[in-house]
């Protein structure tokens, strides 16, 4: 569709104001993940004891702990209140059933994201709710960005008719399941204390493999081993898209690569510096940040590329 002012193209059904508002939460998403990241490196979980209030107070003198713990729960305040405002909006004016729903689904997903800090709190920071809490944090943040990408004109221009020859679709669902498991792992490692159970880098204990009678040592080090697992998959999401000569799938992917590479860096460097907050921190956002491109990669294919034929082994359609 033409705008009538001469400027770009506006698909039908389009809004700015949903589109913005809804890669805005995106982003105080990414950002809520890197305060999480905060409180769980300065070791400020327990800084405030109570919940869901904050010593009693709403707004408790943000010194020491408190500043990470306090301001963490904010930021999570911030992005529940924004999501709220999005779902409302979906649910007036957007007229994708679909999409409405998914909007209550992100609404759905905050709450109870709240309430899992909640009880790590309350509970004193066990394991599993901590570590639920962070991976429910990262599927938070992939139904983020498919409300923003599903909200944008590149989806709503329509779907497209190319075939996906170069498998792109399957080498995004793997690199997406990869790096997500990693991150899983990776919570894991963390609330297990075992971030440092490696002390040096790149090998481990002067090893390629390390003795791993120790649970901590094994998961740190499936830790380091999926992260090569997670370089190759996204490196081949680079090498299937370049193929298909499509640069709205091959920026993401690439965007996903250079960070991949920066990930790892940000890995060595935590260990050697004993886990120094800014680069600690710094790993956990940036891996959050790799799902959302390698997710953003794998909406897309789905949206512009359907099934080839040949690989599902079914004959291609006869010309007209």
């Amino acid at each position: 569709m033409t705008n009538p002012a001469g400027g770009d193209a506006v698909a039908p059904g389009y809004s700015a104001g949903r589109h913005r508002l809804a890669q805005i939460v995106v982003a105080s998403t990414l950002f809520l993940v890197y305060a999480g990241g905060l409180v769980t490196t300065t070791g400020s979980g327990l800084a405030v004891p109570d919940w869901p209030l904050s010593y009693g107070m709403l707004f408790p003198p943000m010194v020491g702990g408190i500043f990470y713990e306090h301001g963490h729960r904010m930021v999570a305040t911030l992005v529940g209140l924004l999501t709220l405002v999005l779902a409302v909006w979906m649910g007036v004016q957007e007229p994708r059933l679909g999409l409405r729903r998914l909007a209550w689904t992100a609404l759905g997903l905050v709450v109870v994201q709240g309430v899992l800090g909640g009880l790590t709190v309350l509970l004193l920071l066990p394991a599993p709710v901590s570590v639920a809490h962070a991976c429910l944090a990262q599927t938070f943040f992939c139904v983020t960005v498919a409300l923003a990408f599903a909200t944008s004109r590149e989806w709503l221009a329509g779907a497209g008719t190319a075939e996906d020859r170069d498998g792109v679709r399957p080498a995004a669902v793997a690199a997406t399941a990869a790096v997500y498991l990693q991150l899983v792992v990776g919570a894991v490692m963390r609330h297990s204390q075992a971030g440092l159970a490696i002390p040096d880098f790149p090998l481990a204990f002067g090893s390629l493999v390390p003795p791993l009678a120790d649970a901590r040592v094994a998961v740190h080090f499936a830790h380091r081993a999926l992260g090569l697992v997670v370089l190759v998959s996204v490196a081949w999401l680079v090498v299937r898209s370049a193929r298909s000569g499509d640069p709205r799938l091959l920026r993401p992917a690439s965007a996903a690569f250079a960070l991949t590479l920066g990930q790892i860096a940000l890995g060595g460097i935590a260990v050697l510096t004993a886990k120094a907050t800014t680069p600690t921190t710094l790993h956990v956002a940036n891996g959050a940040a790799i799902l959302g491109l390698v997710w953003l990669t794998a909406l897309r294919a789905f949206r512009h590329l359907r099934r080839s034929p040949a690989a599902s082994g079914s004959p291609a359609p006869a010309l007209a």
